[in-house]
């Protein structure tokens, strides 16, 4: 791309002003529910564990830090959130830029802006009420969302339990609909996240909103088990034409689980031969402190304007993407 002919933003004016109007909307929805709106550290000592997601870092170079101190720009502004949740903050949210090792095509960019909110005295199933209100007013839709299981949506579409189903079972269930020639080996969940990648997500949303709910314990990610049954998290997913929008959890308050969910992702990344970053012992130790029962949800806000805008890309939404940086 030609620095001299590239130079314009890759988004017309008209859906940057209207993209411009989204987040002011977004602002006025939490303003008149009294959430409170934070900023939080863009970089941090600690970064994420998830081996699904890899960090962008740098290196600080200043007073006491001579040989230079690694810092991780977030992939989230969750865990100080937390810690601000633990400290008495209340109900907060925050519109802010992240960044992602290795994201980039039609609906990624390494750069990408997120809004993230936390509800003290919430459940999971609350916070989709509240979900819900905010992106079908700024997508214009009307009647209820589905909300359909993570199971239920494996039994509809692929025909198979994903709590019962062998792995074997699975890499055939693959090849039968078409999900390419990967293999996955003996991860359970890597075949599962590719079913659903490949051949589930595109039937989700197509005619309103979807959540997904109750994901599989294994991806549970920082939610809590669901009460009567183990099997399952207390986690949905957010999904419109077939585009996953949101991340949400009944959020996990117990920090020895959480160390130990830490402990084995690193434990994963390292045995991918995988960056091991250190965990956060802040986080671990607000959670110590005592975090209020809450749940929290993560939106994807360029997919929200390109959906609502009927534009094709995010390059289409964003002034300049990582091309045009």
């Amino acid at each position: 791309m030609s620095e001299a002919t590239e130079w314009r933003p890759g988004a017309s004016l008209s859906r940057l002003k209207e993209r411009a109007r989204i987040l002011q909307w977004i602002r006025a929805f939490f303003a008149a529910r009294e959430v409170l709106e934070v900023e939080t550290p863009t970089l941090s000592a600690a970064a994420l564990t998830d081996p699904a997601i890899d960090s962008l870092s740098t290196d600080y170079l200043g007073p006491g830090h001579a040989d230079g101190l690694p810092l991780y720009l977030h992939t989230s502004p969750e865990f100080p959130m937390k810690r601000l949740l633990a400290a008495g903050s209340g109900a907060i949210y925050q519109i802010c830029k992240v960044f992602r090792q290795g994201e980039s095509g039609r609906r990624h960019n390494p750069e990408f802006t997120l809004l993230e909110w936390y509800r003290p005295g919430f459940d999971h199933h609350r916070l989709m009420d509240e979900v819900e209100a905010l992106v079908g007013d700024i997508l214009g839709l009307a009647g209820r969302a589905e909300r359909l299981s993570y199971r239920d949506a494996f039994l509809r579409y692929a025909d198979v339990d994903p709590l019962a189903v062998s792995i074997g079972e699975l890499r055939e269930t693959a090849k039968r609909l078409g999900c390419g020639d990967f293999d996955a080996g003996e991860e359970r969940d890597t075949w599962l996240n590719l079913i659903l990648s490949h051949h589930i997500e595109p039937h989700l949303g197509r005619e309103g909103l979807c959540f997904l709910t109750d994901y599989p314990a294994s991806q549970a990610a920082l939610a809590r088990l669901n009460s009567t049954d183990h099997r399952v998290a207390e986690r949905f997913e957010l999904y419109y034409k077939g585009v996953e929008l949101a991340n949400g959890f009944h959020e996990l308050g117990d920090a020895v689980e959480l160390r130990r969910r830490f402990e084995s992702e690193l434990a994963e990344r390292a045995q991918r031969g995988m960056a091991t970053p250190p965990m956060d012992g802040r986080l671990l130790a607000a959670l110590e402190a005592g975090l209020p029962d809450c749940a929290g949800v993560a939106l994807g806000v360029d997919r929200l304007v390109m959906l609502a805008l009927g534009a094709e890309s995010l390059q289409d939404v964003i002034a300049f993407t990582l091309e045009r940086s």
